[in-house]
């Protein structure tokens, strides 16, 4: 397999590359967190892709009356973006699974103190309540354990983390409140679409926002090792 370090082919029974050094640990770690880092930006393409073409929408509605203005027509438009937000979550339920794995060993690799045992890494995020607060904790704990970083530093990370995790409870509500809408009258197809847009928006930065933590973390992670 290539080095995930300095890309030399490195056999299968050797346990540290031969160019580099690298530890097979290390080239493991790396390995995953380049993959949640694909899968999370895959999510924020769609979910980016599903906002502009929501947005397409908004100037014929706005261009519409109560006379011209067709429900019917306008519910068959729309009845495909539910199951894109659909396809959106199961697509960001796999990669949830991913990245569990992932921050499992970034906890692990993180010299500490943690604010919660390592269990939480797993029950944080099906505890009800508990999952409201613990998964950003977890991780921002994890992302300053993993480096060394000033005061305003911290708080740049936390209001990173503080975003992501804002962006994730806004887009799965607003999602949840896309797809329970009506489109009976003209109001409320422009509210539906507004939503829409709003969730698909919340989404992409959810993930963005997310690779920017998994990028970081994994980079602190390797050079400390290095």
């Amino acid at each position: 397999m290539p080095c995930a370090l300095c890309g030399d082919i490195i056999p299968t029974e050797v346990a540290r590359c031969p160019a580099c050094g690298a530890w097979a640990r290390r080239r493991d770690f790396r390995a995953v967190g380049v993959a949640v880092f694909m899968l999370l930006g895959f999510n924020a393409f769609v979910a980016l892709g599903s906002g502009i073409s929501l947005v397409r929408l908004l100037q014929p509605l706005h261009q519409a009356t109560h006379d011209t203005y067709d429900p019917v027509v306008t519910e068959r438009v729309l009845a495909p973006y539910t199951d894109v937000f659909l396809i959106c979550a199961i697509m960001a339920g796999i990669t949830g699974l991913l990245y569990l794995g992932w921050l499992w060993r970034a906890y692990g690799q993180s010299p500490g103190p943690h604010r919660h045992r390592r269990a939480w890494v797993l029950f944080g995020w099906i505890t009800p309540l508990a999952n409201l607060w613990v998964p950003p904790r977890l991780v921002y704990d994890v992302w300053v354990n993993s480096g060394r970083f000033r005061t305003t530093q911290r708080h740049a990370v936390g209001a990173v983390v503080a975003g992501w995790w804002g962006f994730v409870l806004l887009g799965v509500g607003l999602a949840r409140l896309f797809a329970v809408t009506g489109v009976h009258t003209l109001a409320e197809a422009r509210f539906s679409v507004h939503v829409g847009v709003a969730a698909a928006a919340c989404e992409a930065l959810a993930a963005a926002l997310c690779m920017a933590s998994v990028f970081e973390i994994t980079r602190l992670q390797i050079a400390r090792d290095a």
